[in-house]
C-alpha cells in the first residue's frame, strides 16, 4: 500500500510513473539531406535584386508624382489670385 509522504498535504500523490533509464530512447530519424545548387542560390539573389529595384523604381515615382501635384496646385492657386 501507498503511504503518502505527509498524510495532512490536501493534494494527492502524482500519477505519473517515471520512466527507467533501461529503457531506449526512441530512435531519431533524420531528414533527408537537401542539396541546393549554385543556380538555385544565384536565381533567388537576382530576383531579390531586381524586385528591390522594381520598389526603388516606384517609390520614385510616387514622390516624383507627389512633387508635380504640390507644384502644380501651388501655379493654380498662384493663378487664381491674379
Amino acid at each position: 500500500m501507498f503511504l503518502p509522504k505527509y498524510p495532512d498535504s490536501p493534494t494527492p500523490p502524482p500519477a505519473h510513473t517515471h520512466t527507467s533509464a533501461d529503457q531506449a530512447a526512441p530512435v531519431r530519424r533524420s531528414l533527408p539531406a537537401v542539396s541546393i545548387s549554385t543556380g538555385a542560390v544565384a536565381v533567388v539573389v537576382v530576383g531579390g535584386v531586381v524586385l528591390t529595384a522594381l520598389l526603388a523604381a516606384v517609390a520614385v515615382s510616387a514622390i516624383s508624382v507627389a512633387i508635380a501635384a504640390v507644384v502644380l496646385r501651388s501655379l493654380m492657386r498662384e493663378q487664381h489670385r491674379r
